[in-house]
């Protein structure tokens, strides 16, 4: 399309500084008369192209012409670069060659404000690796094998047609439907070794949000804890700032909704001694029972 290339003869202006029309009409694989139109074009635009004979002469840009002066303010300008630094730092597939190129235009070249990094502290990059592997799988719809274990450690493999991947109870879910169980499924990412993208493509579309936390084991439960004050900075990580009652003695008083499962117990006694739980009060019994038989292993 010839706006795409009007775009694309700009930005080769500014990173040559001087080409011949001949470069040019090598480069877009038209004819120079097509060039020398496109040239005017970009003249009628306000793009300040000038051209020289003799030797070292050429076609140029005025010097320390900056796009915004006849396209896009500056205000503009960091509105798409720092979007477009936002889908780079997601793998957005196309976006470096055209932050690149809008760079170069804009003559700007601020720094990455953003960087997005899927797995968690002290991982590998076998981790990382699996996070572009569930990327690709969910963009071009292909199914995905893996072995997955349970809370209590039981293995089975597992293939799913991955449908959304989800950060959810401070944790990376994958979600899509088990061919294995016939419905639909949510998958803790660390949870999931051996993972392969096979070749086999699914048209299964993605179903309503309010459908996918149904799919997820444990009914959710309103529960309130009472939390030390050594465990300050976890309060205010994990909770809700409108959540948190902090309380006269320097302790907190929080509330919180979450899917009542092993990963729950296991999140709360993450706390240590630190913690109690107010409410509900089966959940209280429910912690008591398991700290009884974690003792039990010790006399």
């Amino acid at each position: 399309m010839k706006i795409d290339r009007l775009l694309e003869m700009v930005y080769v202006l500014f990173e040559k500084k001087t080409v011949t029309a001949k470069e040019l009409s090598n480069y877009f694989e038209v004819s120079q008369r097509t060039i020398y139109r496109d040239l005017e074009t970009l003249s009628a635009a306000g793009i300040p192209i000038y051209t020289s004979k003799g030797k070292g002469g050429g076609i140029r840009l005025l010097d320390n012409y900056v796009m915004k002066k006849s396209m896009v303010s500056e205000k503009d300008q960091l509105e798409i670069i720092s979007s477009l630094q936002g889908m780079e730092s997601l793998n957005v597939p196309g976006v470096e060659p055209v932050l690149k190129k809008l760079g170069v235009l804009f003559q700007r070249n601020d720094s990455k404000w953003i960087d997005v990094d899927f797995s968690h502290w002290g991982s590998g990059e076998d981790e990382k690796e699996k996070f572009k592997k569930l990327k690709n799988a969910i963009i071009h719809k292909k199914r995905i094998q893996f072995d997955y274990y349970s809370t209590n450690g039981e293995k089975s493999e597992r293939v799913i047609e991955p449908l959304q991947l989800i950060f959810k109870g401070q944790a990376w879910y994958i979600y899509g439907f088990c061919m294995v169980r016939d419905d639909y499924r949510m998958f803790r990412v660390t949870r999931m070794k051996n993972l392969n993208v096979i070749a086999e493509s699914f048209e299964r579309c993605l179903v309503e949000e309010s459908q996918i936390y149904q799919t997820e084991t444990g009914i959710p439960i309103t529960m309130v804890l009472k939390i030390d004050p050594p465990m300050a900075f976890r309060v205010y990580d994990e909770f809700e700032h409108g959540k948190i009652v902090k309380n006269e003695d320097g302790s907190f008083t929080v509330t919180k909704t979450l899917p009542e499962n092993d990963w729950l117990y296991g999140y709360i006694l993450s706390f240590g001694a630190s913690a109690q739980v107010l409410q509900p009060m089966h959940l209280q019994s429910t912690i008591r029972g398991i700290l009884e038989k974690s003792l039990m292993k010790y006399i």
